[in-house]
């Protein structure tokens, strides 16, 4: 397996491109689903998620193209992607492929609503109950969904189209936002979802849906009112820029030191992680061309975190900003209120010297004068790049193991930094 090598010590001073979100573009790709018309995605980022997913949607019959080159042919760069389901073949998607990206399971949303049944594998690893595909399911049998869960899989079907309704989600959920609102634009009739997610990705997803035809009303709010039409068509679209790789780079230069230019990133998607940044002394400013973050020689102040949905502080960041935090001049209290099992980079950090304790849902995090590289293993997606913030400030040689869960979603982050004069670079395994 490849690892990440990174001699610690050097600031960032340049120019970091930001991608299309991850978050984002998945949720696009599934709604090509929706018709036999084009679907054109512009900026969408070259990641293993993304990737993973073109073959889960060729599998139902979805053809792709990439826009003005050839596969294989600049694939580090945001691509142009069209994307075209005119005949869906295959309405079962296979445990093989599901297992492999949670967000797969988004599919069966489109494919219900389009072709009236579906059989999806649950997620690897997933209990109903647990992580909210339970959300999903009965969301879906409020639009008038048969379901039931049978061997690993669940069986969807509809007698007809499925059936506007009002549904108010127990607790907040992206995914199954995203899943709803995709179903209800071919529905009979009008759903209101309640207590929906407001994150920037399910405004760009309902905005799609709007240029493909949807009729939709609410997206950035807790309430999305849907009015079901009979067919949708072709569009083109353009992936927001990725809040998550913005956080993740504006906490490396606040852990760092430097000065540089987050290139196409929107400060409005993430105004809250932006805030905490600021309060532990880095300058972060908006320009024309994007996001500038400045920070000096002085030390980095305990700041505390508790993760909340949008617009609050993004779970997804709250490991880069632990790692932030093991050198700040005191010490601060990360709060953990979105995922269990969430501080699993906690034991990492704890290699390079970290000083960090867990009672529950909260880390207290003791900030120390200076971290020392050692090798360390990542365990997850941001979990890996809460290390690599922590190991370009550490003393010496840290090497960063498992970087596939990098390669899921950050596009060339050891070249992007290298560019700011960050001493790292891919090791092949």
């Amino acid at each position: 397996m490849d690892r990440i090598r990174i001699v610690g010590g050097q600031p960032l001073i340049g120019t970091i491109p930001i991608s299309g979100a991850k978050n984002a573009a998945l949720p696009l790709m599934i709604a090509s689903l929706l018709t036999d018309d084009q679907l054109t995605l512009e900026n969408v980022p070259y990641l293993n998620d993304v990737e993973q997913l073109i073959r889960i949607l060729g599998n139902h019959g979805v053809d792709y193209s990439v826009a003005g080159k050839r596969r294989g042919q600049n694939e580090g760069h945001a691509r142009t992607i069209h994307f075209t389901a005119r005949n869906i073949v295959d309405t079962t998607a296979p445990y093989d492929l599901v297992s492999k990206m949670r967000a797969s399971f988004w599919v069966i949303g489109p494919l219900l609503a389009r072709m009236r049944k579906a059989r999806v594998s649950l997620p690897g690893g997933c209990a109903i109950g647990t992580r909210p595909v339970d959300l999903f399911l009965d969301g879906l049998r409020h639009l008038g969904a048969q379901i039931e869960v049978d061997s690993g899989y669940v069986n969807a079907s509809t007698d007809g189209r499925l059936k506007g309704g009002r549904y108010v989600f127990p607790k907040v959920s992206v995914g199954a936002t995203h899943v709803l609102m995709m179903a209800a634009t071919l529905a009979r009739g009008t759903t209101e979802l309640e207590n929906a997610a407001r994150e920037p990705e399910v405004v760009n997803l309902a905005e799609c849906l709007i240029a493909m035809g949807a009729k939709i009303s609410g997206h950035g709010t807790s309430t999305i009112t849907i009015e079901g039409v009979d067919q949708l068509s072709g569009a083109r679209h353009a992936v927001v820029p990725d809040r998550i790789e913005t956080g993740t780079y504006a906490m490396a230069v606040a852990m760092t030191g430097g000065d540089v230019l987050l290139a196409g990133a929107k400060a409005d998607l993430l105004q809250a992680a932006l805030e905490k940044i600021r309060e532990t002394g880095a300058e972060v400013t908006e320009e024309a061309g994007g996001i500038r973050v400045v920070k000096n020689g002085a030390e980095i102040a305990p700041v505390d975190v508790t993760t909340e949905v949008f617009p609050g502080f993004p779970t997804d960041l709250q490991a880069q900003f632990m790692g932030l935090m093991t050198r700040s001049s005191g010490t601060s209290r990360i709060v953990e209120t979105i995922f269990e099992n969430r501080f699993m980079h906690v034991q990492e950090l704890a290699r390079l010297g970290a000083n960090i304790t867990l009672s529950g849902q909260t880390a207290v995090v003791e900030g120390v004068q200076s971290l020392r590289g050692a090798p360390v293993m990542a365990t997850d997606l941001r979990a890996s790049s809460a290390l690599v913030i922590a190991g370009l400030a550490a003393e010496g040689t840290t090497e960063v193991n498992r970087v596939y869960h990098l390669d899921r979603g950050f596009e060339r982050l050891e070249e992007k930094l290298a560019a700011c004069g960050a001493q790292i670079e891919r090791v092949a395994g």
